[in-house]
């Protein structure tokens, strides 16, 4: 199946919702909703599937001297799982041990830095985190995770769900898209139609976990 663009992923709901989304006769309910319909797809998707696609190296983030907080950057999303921190001095790379808040409190519980950088981390907030020792001069930081991408839109014509899962991605709008309809004539207000697509999505996403199961471990397999 060849993936959707966003005009294309639109024609596509036209198709099955059988409501006009562009045009003169466009459903200004739907064209408001629509949004909120591409947002609740593309949530339940990632957070079913926990796709590689979705994990960054963000080097945007800097320490600052003397102060042991340091909030996750978000040049290309907001963090929603955060696996590991660097610190990036030079040309060197040093990871970074993730320990609890309480045990940093204990050993590190200083704002003040010292000549040494940083060798642990512990979460203060979901995008807030602490260094210890802290730092005493700025330092490049290296935060790797998962975050949650753009969403599809008219200035966003494309995405990894839309180019690589889209019939997934559909069948999730679908389900969604069938709630808005539940107002509509008899032919829309069929109330087995969300969990038809319901059916269809859950059938679609055994074998979607399948391949990124496969994509996240297709380096360990390669020969010696």
């Amino acid at each position: 199946m060849a993936g959707y663009t966003y005009a294309t992923f639109v024609t596509a709901l036209e198709v099955e919702t059988n409501i006009p989304l562009t045009g003169v006769d466009a459903n200004a309910g739907f064209v408001a909703i629509l949004p909120t319909i591409i947002d609740q797809a593309e949530q339940q998707i990632y957070r079913e599937l926990d796709l590689l696609a979705t994990i960054v190296r963000d080097t945007s983030g800097t320490t600052t001297a003397n102060t042991r907080n340091f909030t996750l950057p978000s040049a290309f999303g907001r963090f929603v799982v955060l696996e590991s921190v660097n610190i990036i001095s030079g040309d060197q790379r040093y990871p970074l041990v993730k320990i609890s808040r309480e045990v940093m409190d204990n050993i590190w519980p200083s704002d003040a830095g010292n000549d040494s950088l940083p060798a642990k981390w512990a979460p203060v907030t979901d995008q807030v985190i602490m260094f210890g020792p802290a730092p005493s001069a700025v330092l490049t930081v290296e935060c790797i995770g998962t975050i949650r991408p753009t969403p599809l839109s008219a200035s966003n014509t494309t995405t990894f769900l839309s180019q690589y899962l889209p019939d997934l991605f559909l069948a999730a709008a679908m389900v969604n898209a069938s709630g808005y309809m539940r107002d509509y004539g008899a032919q829309t207000d069929d109330p087995k139609l969300a969990t038809s697509w319901g059916q269809r999505y859950a059938e679609l996403l055994p074998s979607a976990k399948n391949e990124e199961t496969k994509r996240k471990f297709q380096g360990f397999f390669g020969g010696a």
